[in-house]
Protein backbone atom coordinates (compact mmCIF):
# COMPACT_ATOMS: atom_id res chain seq x y z
CA UNK A 1 0.00 0.00 0.00
CA UNK A 2 2.95 2.29 0.96
CA UNK A 3 4.42 1.36 -2.71
CA UNK A 4 1.00 2.29 -4.00
CA UNK A 5 0.81 5.79 -2.09
CA UNK A 6 3.98 6.89 -3.93
CA UNK A 7 3.07 6.25 -7.12
CA UNK A 8 0.25 8.26 -6.72
CA UNK A 9 1.90 11.09 -4.72
CA UNK A 10 4.45 11.43 -7.81
CA UNK A 11 1.68 11.63 -10.51
CA UNK A 12 -0.88 13.16 -8.62
CA UNK A 13 0.95 14.81 -5.84
CA UNK A 14 0.33 15.47 -1.97
CA UNK A 15 -3.01 16.73 -1.02
CA UNK A 16 -1.35 18.54 1.82
CA UNK A 17 0.96 20.39 -0.09
CA UNK A 18 -1.03 21.58 -2.71
CA UNK A 19 -3.28 23.11 0.04
CA UNK A 20 -0.66 24.96 1.62
CA UNK A 21 0.73 25.97 -2.12
CA UNK A 22 -3.10 27.71 -2.49
CA UNK A 23 -2.54 28.89 0.83
CA UNK A 24 0.78 30.08 1.35
CA UNK A 25 -0.06 32.99 -0.55
CA UNK A 26 -2.26 34.39 1.73
CA UNK A 27 0.67 34.36 4.63
CA UNK A 28 2.72 36.10 2.31
CA UNK A 29 -0.05 38.72 1.42
CA UNK A 30 -0.83 39.61 5.11
CA UNK A 31 2.88 40.20 5.75
CA UNK A 32 2.93 42.41 3.30
CA UNK A 33 0.92 44.78 5.15
CA UNK A 34 2.49 44.39 8.37
CA UNK A 35 5.05 46.63 8.45
CA UNK A 36 2.33 49.34 6.91
CA UNK A 37 0.14 48.52 9.44
CA UNK A 38 3.07 48.85 12.06
CA UNK A 39 3.72 52.35 11.09
CA UNK A 40 0.05 53.65 12.24
CA UNK A 41 -0.39 55.10 15.30
CA UNK A 42 -2.93 53.96 17.39
CA UNK A 43 -5.90 56.26 16.23
CA UNK A 44 -4.84 55.43 12.73
CA UNK A 45 -5.06 51.47 13.24
CA UNK A 46 -8.35 51.76 15.05
CA UNK A 47 -9.92 53.79 12.03
CA UNK A 48 -9.05 51.17 9.58
CA UNK A 49 -12.03 49.17 10.76
CA UNK A 50 -14.13 52.35 9.56
CA UNK A 51 -12.46 52.14 6.19
CA UNK A 52 -13.32 48.34 5.85
CA UNK A 53 -16.83 48.98 6.95
CA UNK A 54 -17.12 52.40 4.96
CA UNK A 55 -15.83 49.79 1.36
CA UNK A 56 -18.33 47.10 2.44
CA UNK A 57 -20.93 49.34 2.68
CA UNK A 58 -20.41 51.06 -0.98
CA UNK A 59 -20.73 47.28 -2.76
CA UNK A 60 -23.91 46.58 -0.79
CA UNK A 61 -25.77 50.29 -1.14
CA UNK A 62 -27.36 50.08 -4.55
CA UNK A 63 -28.79 46.53 -3.17
CA UNK A 64 -29.54 48.05 0.35
CA UNK A 65 -31.27 51.06 -1.71
CA UNK A 66 -33.25 48.64 -3.98
CA UNK A 67 -34.76 46.54 -0.96
CA UNK A 68 -35.99 49.49 0.79
CA UNK A 69 -37.85 50.62 -1.88
CA UNK A 70 -39.26 47.36 -2.54
CA UNK A 71 -40.44 46.69 1.25
CA UNK A 72 -42.01 50.16 0.83
CA UNK A 73 -43.76 48.91 -1.89
CA UNK A 74 -44.82 46.18 -0.26
CA UNK A 75 -47.06 47.65 2.49
CA UNK A 76 -49.37 49.15 0.02
CA UNK A 77 -49.53 46.09 -2.81
CA UNK A 78 -51.82 43.49 -3.71
CA UNK A 79 -51.03 40.15 -1.65
CA UNK A 80 -50.20 38.42 -5.50
CA UNK A 81 -47.29 41.55 -6.14
CA UNK A 82 -46.66 41.13 -2.38
CA UNK A 83 -45.13 37.76 -3.06
CA UNK A 84 -43.61 38.67 -6.07
CA UNK A 85 -41.88 41.61 -4.11
CA UNK A 86 -40.61 39.51 -1.00
CA UNK A 87 -39.17 36.68 -4.00
CA UNK A 88 -37.09 39.86 -5.09
CA UNK A 89 -36.13 40.90 -2.05
CA UNK A 90 -35.10 37.51 -1.49
CA UNK A 91 -32.68 37.53 -4.59
CA UNK A 92 -31.71 40.89 -3.66
CA UNK A 93 -30.26 39.88 0.03
CA UNK A 94 -28.37 37.03 -2.03
CA UNK A 95 -26.58 39.49 -4.42
CA UNK A 96 -25.72 41.54 -1.53
CA UNK A 97 -24.07 39.15 0.40
CA UNK A 98 -21.97 38.02 -2.50
CA UNK A 99 -20.91 41.45 -3.39
CA UNK A 100 -20.44 41.91 0.51
CA UNK A 101 -18.29 38.06 0.24
CA UNK A 102 -16.31 39.87 -2.99
CA UNK A 103 -15.20 42.61 -0.45
CA UNK A 104 -14.26 40.51 2.20
CA UNK A 105 -12.02 38.36 0.10
CA UNK A 106 -10.80 41.56 -0.90
CA UNK A 107 -9.25 42.99 2.35
CA UNK A 108 -8.60 39.46 3.96
CA UNK A 109 -4.76 39.82 4.00
CA UNK A 110 -5.00 43.59 5.92
CA UNK A 111 -7.37 43.07 7.85
CA UNK A 112 -5.65 39.68 9.22
CA UNK A 113 -2.83 41.81 9.48
CA UNK A 114 -5.02 44.47 11.92
CA UNK A 115 -5.67 42.33 14.02
CA UNK A 116 -2.43 40.67 14.58
CA UNK A 117 -1.05 43.75 15.11
CA UNK A 118 -3.19 44.80 17.51
CA UNK A 119 -2.45 41.38 19.52
CA UNK A 120 1.02 42.56 19.58
CA UNK A 121 0.18 46.26 20.40
CA UNK A 122 -1.08 44.67 23.49
CA UNK A 123 1.27 42.62 24.32
CA UNK A 124 4.26 45.30 23.84
CA UNK A 125 1.85 47.59 25.78
CA UNK A 126 0.67 47.52 28.92
CA UNK A 127 -1.29 51.02 28.46
CA UNK A 128 -2.78 51.99 25.08
CA UNK A 129 -3.48 55.97 24.58
CA UNK A 130 -6.18 57.03 21.89
CA UNK A 131 -9.05 59.11 21.37
CA UNK A 132 -11.79 58.04 22.91
CA UNK A 133 -14.78 57.27 21.32
CA UNK A 134 -18.71 56.91 22.64
CA UNK A 135 -17.94 53.00 22.11
CA UNK A 136 -15.08 53.59 24.58
CA UNK A 137 -16.77 55.67 26.78
CA UNK A 138 -19.98 52.88 26.85
CA UNK A 139 -16.93 50.62 27.59
CA UNK A 140 -15.35 52.38 30.46
CA UNK A 141 -19.05 51.96 32.51
CA UNK A 142 -18.09 48.12 32.21
CA UNK A 143 -15.19 47.28 31.64
CA UNK A 144 -12.15 47.87 34.64
CA UNK A 145 -9.41 47.68 31.71
CA UNK A 146 -10.96 50.43 29.87
CA UNK A 147 -10.91 54.11 31.70
CA UNK A 148 -11.02 57.39 30.50
CA UNK A 149 -9.41 60.94 30.99
CA UNK A 150 -10.96 63.70 29.52
CA UNK A 151 -11.21 63.02 25.16
CA UNK A 152 -8.43 60.68 25.84
CA UNK A 153 -9.40 56.60 26.45
CA UNK A 154 -6.96 54.00 27.96
CA UNK A 155 -6.52 50.43 27.61
CA UNK A 156 -4.94 48.24 29.89
CA UNK A 157 -3.32 45.09 28.35
CA UNK A 158 -4.84 42.98 31.44
CA UNK A 159 -8.55 42.26 32.16
CA UNK A 160 -10.65 39.18 34.30
CA UNK A 161 -11.36 36.63 31.76
CA UNK A 162 -14.36 34.74 33.27
CA UNK A 163 -13.11 35.41 36.74
CA UNK A 164 -9.15 33.84 35.91
CA UNK A 165 -6.94 37.49 35.41
CA UNK A 166 -4.94 37.36 32.00
CA UNK A 167 -2.59 39.35 30.92
CA UNK A 168 -2.28 39.34 27.13
CA UNK A 169 0.83 37.57 25.80
CA UNK A 170 -0.35 36.35 21.87
CA UNK A 171 0.75 37.08 18.47
CA UNK A 172 -0.75 35.25 15.73
CA UNK A 173 1.80 32.80 14.15
CA UNK A 174 2.19 31.79 10.34
CA UNK A 175 0.38 28.65 10.64
CA UNK A 176 -2.46 30.59 12.54
CA UNK A 177 -2.81 32.93 9.61
CA UNK A 178 -3.45 29.97 7.43
CA UNK A 179 -6.22 28.65 10.14
CA UNK A 180 -8.10 31.67 9.93
CA UNK A 181 -8.36 31.73 6.18
CA UNK A 182 -9.66 28.36 6.07
CA UNK A 183 -12.37 28.84 8.72
CA UNK A 184 -13.37 32.33 6.73
CA UNK A 185 -13.46 29.53 3.51
CA UNK A 186 -16.03 27.57 5.79
CA UNK A 187 -13.76 24.84 6.23
CA UNK A 188 -12.99 22.58 8.57
CA UNK A 189 -9.24 23.61 10.65
CA UNK A 190 -8.20 20.46 12.65
CA UNK A 191 -5.81 21.84 15.33
CA UNK A 192 -4.41 19.99 18.64
CA UNK A 193 -5.37 21.66 22.25
CA UNK A 194 -2.64 24.22 22.72
CA UNK A 195 -2.19 25.09 19.30
CA UNK A 196 -4.20 28.67 19.62
CA UNK A 197 -7.72 27.78 17.91
CA UNK A 198 -9.00 30.63 20.23
CA UNK A 199 -6.85 32.90 18.67
CA UNK A 200 -7.14 31.66 15.56
CA UNK A 201 -10.89 32.50 15.30
CA UNK A 202 -10.36 35.68 16.36
CA UNK A 203 -9.18 36.43 12.15
CA UNK A 204 -11.89 35.27 10.82
CA UNK A 205 -14.35 36.58 13.32
CA UNK A 206 -13.58 39.95 13.05
CA UNK A 207 -13.04 40.21 9.34
CA UNK A 208 -16.85 38.49 8.87
CA UNK A 209 -18.86 41.00 11.71
CA UNK A 210 -17.02 44.06 9.18
CA UNK A 211 -20.72 43.28 7.78
CA UNK A 212 -22.61 44.57 10.76
CA UNK A 213 -24.68 40.88 9.95
CA UNK A 214 -23.16 39.26 13.32
CA UNK A 215 -21.11 36.13 13.85
CA UNK A 216 -21.85 33.35 16.12
CA UNK A 217 -18.97 31.51 18.05
CA UNK A 218 -20.57 28.36 19.18
CA UNK A 219 -18.57 25.97 21.93
CA UNK A 220 -20.07 22.91 23.49
CA UNK A 221 -20.22 24.13 27.07
CA UNK A 222 -21.13 27.40 28.93
CA UNK A 223 -17.72 27.82 30.72
CA UNK A 224 -15.92 28.18 27.07
CA UNK A 225 -18.29 30.23 26.04
CA UNK A 226 -17.99 32.79 28.99
CA UNK A 227 -14.47 32.77 29.20
CA UNK A 228 -14.02 32.83 25.57
CA UNK A 229 -16.01 35.59 24.88
CA UNK A 230 -14.21 37.79 27.89
CA UNK A 231 -10.73 36.49 26.67
CA UNK A 232 -11.06 37.79 23.17
CA UNK A 233 -13.57 40.65 23.29
CA UNK A 234 -10.96 43.34 23.91
CA UNK A 235 -9.02 42.46 20.41
CA UNK A 236 -12.55 43.27 18.90
CA UNK A 237 -14.10 46.03 20.98
CA UNK A 238 -11.04 48.08 20.60
CA UNK A 239 -11.70 48.48 17.18
CA UNK A 240 -15.62 48.91 17.96
CA UNK A 241 -17.24 46.05 17.41
CA UNK A 242 -19.28 44.41 20.09
CA UNK A 243 -19.65 41.13 21.87
CA UNK A 244 -21.74 39.53 24.20
CA UNK A 245 -22.80 35.79 25.03
CA UNK A 246 -26.33 34.51 25.24
CA UNK A 247 -25.33 32.41 28.13
CA UNK A 248 -25.26 35.33 30.18
CA UNK A 249 -28.82 36.26 30.07
CA UNK A 250 -32.52 34.03 30.20
CA UNK A 251 -34.28 32.75 27.18
CA UNK A 252 -36.67 35.18 25.40
CA UNK A 253 -35.45 38.00 27.61
CA UNK A 254 -34.80 41.70 26.18
CA UNK A 255 -31.05 41.04 26.67
CA UNK A 256 -30.93 38.15 25.06
CA UNK A 257 -32.14 39.90 22.19
CA UNK A 258 -29.70 41.80 22.53
CA UNK A 259 -26.49 39.85 22.44
CA UNK A 260 -27.92 38.31 19.31
CA UNK A 261 -27.86 41.74 17.72
CA UNK A 262 -23.84 42.52 19.45
CA UNK A 263 -21.75 42.04 16.10
CA UNK A 264 -20.03 39.26 17.63
CA UNK A 265 -22.21 36.61 19.57
CA UNK A 266 -20.85 33.96 22.02
CA UNK A 267 -22.96 30.68 23.30
CA UNK A 268 -23.57 27.01 23.31
CA UNK A 269 -24.46 24.82 20.97
CA UNK A 270 -27.54 23.89 22.52
CA UNK A 271 -28.41 27.61 23.36
CA UNK A 272 -28.16 28.33 20.22
CA UNK A 273 -30.71 25.55 18.96
CA UNK A 274 -33.15 26.13 21.81
CA UNK A 275 -33.61 29.65 21.05
CA UNK A 276 -34.25 28.60 17.38
CA UNK A 277 -36.38 26.30 18.38
CA UNK A 278 -38.66 29.44 20.31
CA UNK A 279 -38.11 31.21 17.58
CA UNK A 280 -39.81 28.98 15.26
CA UNK A 281 -42.52 28.81 17.98
CA UNK A 282 -43.01 32.46 18.04
CA UNK A 283 -46.44 33.71 17.29
CA UNK A 284 -45.13 37.33 16.06
CA UNK A 285 -41.84 39.33 14.92
CA UNK A 286 -41.90 41.10 17.87
CA UNK A 287 -41.40 37.77 20.10
CA UNK A 288 -37.80 36.67 17.78
CA UNK A 289 -34.70 37.18 19.33
CA UNK A 290 -32.23 35.57 16.68
CA UNK A 291 -31.74 37.52 13.51
CA UNK A 292 -30.45 36.16 10.12
CA UNK A 293 -28.02 33.71 10.29
CA UNK A 294 -24.82 35.09 8.71
CA UNK A 295 -21.20 33.51 9.94
CA UNK A 296 -20.47 30.94 12.13
CA UNK A 297 -17.39 29.78 14.15
CA UNK A 298 -17.77 25.92 15.92
CA UNK A 299 -15.47 24.98 18.21
CA UNK A 300 -15.34 20.64 18.65
CA UNK A 301 -17.09 20.72 15.18
CA UNK A 302 -17.00 16.96 15.28
CA UNK A 303 -18.75 16.88 18.60
CA UNK A 304 -21.23 19.60 18.27
CA UNK A 305 -22.26 18.21 14.50
CA UNK A 306 -22.09 14.63 14.97
CA UNK A 307 -21.87 13.51 18.53
CA UNK A 308 -24.52 15.89 20.29
CA UNK A 309 -26.27 15.84 16.93
CA UNK A 310 -27.32 12.56 17.81
CA UNK A 311 -29.67 13.85 21.21
CA UNK A 312 -32.25 15.74 19.84
CA UNK A 313 -33.53 19.09 21.48
CA UNK A 314 -36.95 18.80 23.03
CA UNK A 315 -39.14 22.13 24.44
CA UNK A 316 -41.10 20.32 26.98
CA UNK A 317 -41.35 22.91 29.11
CA UNK A 318 -39.62 23.72 33.14
CA UNK A 319 -37.50 21.12 33.50
CA UNK A 320 -37.23 20.02 37.45
CA UNK A 321 -34.48 22.00 38.94
CA UNK A 322 -33.64 22.85 35.27
CA UNK A 323 -31.40 25.94 36.58
CA UNK A 324 -29.18 23.77 38.37
CA UNK A 325 -26.39 22.72 36.36
CA UNK A 326 -25.06 19.23 37.47
CA UNK A 327 -21.62 19.76 36.95
CA UNK A 328 -21.06 20.14 40.64
CA UNK A 329 -22.58 16.78 41.13
CA UNK A 330 -20.53 14.81 38.61
CA UNK A 331 -17.12 15.78 39.38
CA UNK A 332 -16.27 14.21 42.22
CA UNK A 333 -17.55 10.77 40.25
CA UNK A 334 -15.52 11.59 37.01
CA UNK A 335 -12.69 12.05 39.39
CA UNK A 336 -13.55 8.66 41.06
CA UNK A 337 -13.75 6.83 38.30
CA UNK A 338 -10.21 8.46 36.47
CA UNK A 339 -8.67 7.33 39.39
CA UNK A 340 -9.92 3.62 39.88
CA UNK A 341 -8.70 3.78 35.65
CA UNK A 342 -6.00 5.45 36.04
CA UNK A 343 -4.78 3.13 39.35
CA UNK A 344 -5.71 -0.32 37.65
CA UNK A 345 -4.28 0.60 34.24
CA UNK A 346 -1.01 1.50 35.49
CA UNK A 347 -0.51 -1.68 36.89
CA UNK A 348 -1.57 -3.40 33.35
CA UNK A 349 0.94 -1.60 31.52
CA UNK A 350 3.58 -2.97 33.96
CA UNK A 351 2.56 -6.54 33.35
CA UNK A 352 2.53 -6.08 30.14
CA UNK A 353 6.27 -4.74 29.82
CA UNK A 354 7.10 -7.40 31.30
CA UNK A 355 5.19 -9.97 29.24
CA UNK A 356 6.63 -8.27 25.98
CA UNK A 357 10.27 -8.52 27.63
CA UNK A 358 9.90 -12.25 28.40
CA UNK A 359 8.98 -12.37 24.43
CA UNK A 360 5.03 -12.97 25.24
CA UNK A 361 3.73 -10.74 22.69
CA UNK A 362 0.58 -12.18 22.25
CA UNK A 363 -0.55 -11.43 26.20
CA UNK A 364 1.33 -8.45 26.09
CA UNK A 365 -0.19 -6.99 23.11
CA UNK A 366 -3.79 -7.21 24.92
CA UNK A 367 -2.45 -5.50 28.06
CA UNK A 368 -1.11 -3.13 26.16
CA UNK A 369 -4.31 -2.55 23.85
CA UNK A 370 -6.12 -2.46 27.31
CA UNK A 371 -4.40 0.25 28.38
CA UNK A 372 -4.30 2.05 25.18
CA UNK A 373 -8.40 2.36 24.97
CA UNK A 374 -7.94 3.39 28.66
CA UNK A 375 -5.14 6.09 29.20
CA UNK A 376 -3.79 6.71 25.96
CA UNK A 377 -1.95 10.25 27.33
CA UNK A 378 -0.34 8.41 29.87
CA UNK A 379 3.38 9.61 30.46
CA UNK A 380 5.07 6.13 31.28
CA UNK A 381 2.60 4.09 27.58
CA UNK A 382 3.32 7.08 25.61
CA UNK A 383 7.30 6.44 26.51
CA UNK A 384 7.11 3.05 25.76
CA UNK A 385 5.44 2.96 22.69
CA UNK A 386 8.31 5.06 21.45
CA UNK A 387 10.39 2.08 21.68
CA UNK A 388 11.47 -0.01 18.68
CA UNK A 389 8.65 -2.23 17.58
CA UNK A 390 6.41 -1.26 20.60
CA UNK A 391 3.98 0.49 18.49
CA UNK A 392 3.75 -1.69 15.87
CA UNK A 393 3.29 -4.64 17.98
CA UNK A 394 0.25 -2.02 19.58
CA UNK A 395 -1.26 -1.31 16.20
CA UNK A 396 -1.08 -5.54 15.22
CA UNK A 397 -3.17 -6.10 17.89
CA UNK A 398 -5.78 -3.27 17.52
CA UNK A 399 -5.93 -4.72 14.05
CA UNK A 400 -6.67 -7.98 15.14
CA UNK A 401 -9.29 -7.50 17.53
CA UNK A 402 -10.66 -4.52 15.12
CA UNK A 403 -11.62 -7.17 12.89
CA UNK A 404 -14.99 -8.39 11.75
CA UNK A 405 -16.48 -4.73 12.99
CA UNK A 406 -14.56 -4.92 16.54
CA UNK A 407 -15.89 -8.24 17.63
CA UNK A 408 -13.39 -8.75 19.66
CA UNK A 409 -12.84 -6.02 20.95
CA UNK A 410 -15.42 -6.23 23.84
CA UNK A 411 -12.34 -8.62 25.50
CA UNK A 412 -9.89 -5.61 25.47
CA UNK A 413 -12.54 -3.41 26.98
CA UNK A 414 -14.03 -5.70 29.64
CA UNK A 415 -12.27 -4.33 32.57
CA UNK A 416 -12.27 -0.91 31.57
CA UNK A 417 -14.71 1.89 33.36
CA UNK A 418 -14.70 4.00 29.82
CA UNK A 419 -13.06 3.73 26.62
CA UNK A 420 -11.36 6.19 24.91
CA UNK A 421 -11.20 6.17 21.33
CA UNK A 422 -8.60 9.12 20.67
CA UNK A 423 -8.52 9.09 17.02
CA UNK A 424 -12.07 10.49 17.04
CA UNK A 425 -11.60 12.41 20.26
CA UNK A 426 -15.03 10.58 21.93
CA UNK A 427 -15.54 8.63 25.04
CA UNK A 428 -17.90 6.29 25.96
CA UNK A 429 -19.00 4.59 29.32
CA UNK A 430 -18.31 0.54 29.38
CA UNK A 431 -21.41 -1.44 31.26
CA UNK A 432 -18.90 -1.89 34.29
CA UNK A 433 -18.20 2.36 34.37
CA UNK A 434 -22.67 2.99 34.47
CA UNK A 435 -23.01 -0.02 37.23
CA UNK A 436 -20.24 1.80 39.24
CA UNK A 437 -21.93 5.10 39.00
CA UNK A 438 -24.95 3.19 39.20
CA UNK A 439 -23.99 2.31 42.87
CA UNK A 440 -22.02 5.40 43.96
CA UNK A 441 -25.97 7.34 43.17
CA UNK A 442 -27.94 4.40 44.36
CA UNK A 443 -29.81 5.12 41.00
CA UNK A 444 -29.30 2.18 38.38
CA UNK A 445 -31.00 4.50 35.85
CA UNK A 446 -28.91 7.58 36.66
CA UNK A 447 -27.62 7.69 33.27
CA UNK A 448 -29.84 5.13 31.12
CA UNK A 449 -32.40 7.37 28.27
CA UNK A 450 -35.61 6.21 28.05
CA UNK A 451 -36.74 4.89 24.90
CA UNK A 452 -39.10 7.68 24.11
CA UNK A 453 -40.55 5.38 20.93
CA UNK A 454 -41.56 2.54 23.74
CA UNK A 455 -42.57 4.43 26.14
CA UNK A 456 -44.91 6.88 24.40
CA UNK A 457 -46.56 3.82 23.11
CA UNK A 458 -46.97 2.59 25.98
CA UNK A 459 -48.54 5.42 27.32
CA UNK A 460 -51.00 6.03 24.49
CA UNK A 461 -52.06 2.26 24.71
CA UNK A 462 -52.90 2.64 28.23
CA UNK A 463 -56.26 3.23 29.83
CA UNK A 464 -55.63 6.76 31.45
CA UNK A 465 -57.46 10.00 30.63
CA UNK A 466 -56.54 11.98 28.26
CA UNK A 467 -55.22 14.56 31.01
CA UNK A 468 -53.33 11.41 32.31
CA UNK A 469 -51.74 10.47 29.55
CA UNK A 470 -50.34 14.48 28.80
CA UNK A 471 -48.96 14.30 32.28
CA UNK A 472 -47.24 11.59 31.81
CA UNK A 473 -45.85 12.02 28.02
CA UNK A 474 -44.55 15.97 30.12
CA UNK A 475 -43.18 13.93 32.80
CA UNK A 476 -41.10 11.43 30.09
CA UNK A 477 -39.81 14.43 28.41
CA UNK A 478 -38.58 15.64 31.26
CA UNK A 479 -36.67 13.01 32.18
CA UNK A 480 -35.17 12.73 29.10
CA UNK A 481 -33.66 16.71 29.05
CA UNK A 482 -32.36 16.18 32.46
CA UNK A 483 -30.63 12.78 31.62
CA UNK A 484 -29.38 13.74 27.93
CA UNK A 485 -27.83 17.25 29.84
CA UNK A 486 -25.99 14.39 32.56
CA UNK A 487 -24.93 12.44 29.66
CA UNK A 488 -23.02 15.40 28.13
CA UNK A 489 -21.68 16.51 31.06
CA UNK A 490 -20.30 13.52 32.23
CA UNK A 491 -19.26 12.62 28.73
CA UNK A 492 -17.33 16.43 28.19
CA UNK A 493 -16.30 15.64 31.81
CA UNK A 494 -14.31 12.83 31.28
CA UNK A 495 -12.45 14.46 28.26
CA UNK A 496 -11.78 17.02 30.16
CA UNK A 497 -10.39 14.64 32.65
CA UNK A 498 -8.71 11.96 30.15
CA UNK A 499 -7.93 13.86 27.06
CA UNK A 500 -6.77 17.52 27.81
Amino acid sequence: MSILNSVIKLFVGDKQQKDLKILQPIVQKVQAFESSLAGLSHDELRNKTVEFKQKISDATKVFRDQIEKLEQEATEAEIDRQEEIFTEIDKLKDEAYEASEVVLEEIMPEAFALVKETAKRFVENEEIEVTATPFDRELSGVHEHVSLDGDKAYWQNSWDAAGKPVVWDMIHYDVQLIGGSVLHQGKIAEMMTGEGKTLVSTLPVYLNALTGNGVHVVTVNDYLAKRDRAWMATIFEFHGLSTDCIDYHQPNSEARRKAYNADITYGTNNEFGFDYLRDNMASSKEDLVQRAPNYAIIDEVDSVLIDDARTPLIISGPVPQGDRHEFNDLKPLVNDLVSLQNKYLVGVLSEAKKLIAEGNTKEGGFLLLRVYRGIPKNKALIKFLSQEGVKQLLQKTENTYMADNNKLMPEIDAELWYVIEEKNNSIDLTDKGIAHLSTKTNDDNFFVLPDMGVEIGAIDESEEAPEKKAELKESLYKDFNVKSERIHTMNQLLKAFSLF
